[in-house]
């Protein structure tokens, strides 16, 4: 009885070795920081891919595995992840409730955006950003904090190891400091630029580089516009000269294209997380791959 009651022990709480720590992220883009920060000491996997719909990921069984044999959830926080509970209630482990001591919440230490948006209902429930806009980690600078608590993190897990993460995580800010000034200085020219976005996945990454968002094509995260506010909408980006439609690889295209049509705004698609597009592979990556296709749509107006 004993020997079973040790084996059951251990496994609902993976301890580090002399192996990697085994870590799970609820999204690409935390991944990439995990492994920036822990390099060869962790192995990570996503439980969400790259593009999916807004807040809404179906969790296979083989990722449920993985998840009940991690030693660290770390996941966005607020409520972006209403598909994560589910899957913390079929794993079943206490370590992975809120306040767990298997759990990492990034937005603990954000200044968050949007936090007066009221949470609203549709047909399929109570739906997000009620809390405040959770698209944070598109602004660089909040690279830090995320890095920060990832390395501490880590560090409870694998003491032995904090020199060494803490190594990693000053070598990614270095570069991540050289790559901000270069972007800043790519995106100065636009400083002011109107934008219209898709869905309100933006705010934090338009903060960072001066452009001013000027409406929504989903007026309320997830819940699809009305053809009376789409005309209005379309009415106020004559006026006021939008000059770009931010969209996603997941958006409406024909949606897009028809508040573009209409408009006279150029469609360009950014990319949200780390993998979205194959040339966005790292953190950095995708910053490089944005500020390229935002800078390239400006300029040819």
């Amino acid at each position: 009885m004993l020997r079973v009651l040790v084996v059951v022990l251990l496994a609902a709480a993976p301890a580090w070795g002399a192996g990697v720590v085994e870590v799970v992220t609820t999204s690409t883009d935390l991944k990439a920081l995990v492994e920036v920060v822990g390099r060869d000491a962790v192995r990570v996997v996503s439980l969400a891919p790259a593009v999916h719909e807004a807040h809404s990921v179906e969790i296979k069984p083989s990722q449920l595995a993985e998840l009940r044999s991690a030693a660290l959830l770390v996941r966005v926080g607020l409520d972006h992840e209403p598909w994560l509970e589910p899957a913390l209630q079929a794993v079943n482990e206490r370590r992975f409730q809120p306040g767990g001591p298997a759990v990492l919440d990034c937005s603990k230490g954000i200044s968050l955006l949007g936090t007066e948006t009221a949470r609203v209902r549709d047909a399929r429930g109570v739906h997000v950003h009620g809390f405040g806009n959770p698209h944070y980690w598109l602004d660089p600078e909040n690279a830090r904090p995320i890095t920060a608590g990832i390395r501490d993190a880590l560090a409870r897990i694998a003491p032995t190891e904090r020199e060494r993460f803490e190594m990693n995580r000053t070598g990614f800010i270095a570069m991540l400091d050289e790559r901000l000034e270069r972007w800043t200085r790519t995106m100065a020219p636009y400083r002011g630029t109107r934008v219209v976005v898709f869905h309100e996945t933006w705010p934090y990454f338009a903060k960072r580089f001066g452009l001013v968002i000027a409406g929504a094509v989903e007026p309320t995260p997830g819940v699809p516009p009305s053809p009376s506010h789409l005309t209005e909408l379309v009415r106020r980006m004559r006026e006021s000269d939008v000059r770009l439609l931010i969209a996603g690889p997941e958006s409406n295209a024909a949606m897009v294209s028809h508040v573009a049509s209409r408009s006279g705004a150029r469609p360009v698609t950014l990319y949200s997380s780390v993998g979205g597009d194959p040339t966005a592979r790292s953190y950095v990556g995708l910053f490089d791959v944005n500020i390229k296709r935002l800078a390239d749509a400006l300029a040819s107006r």
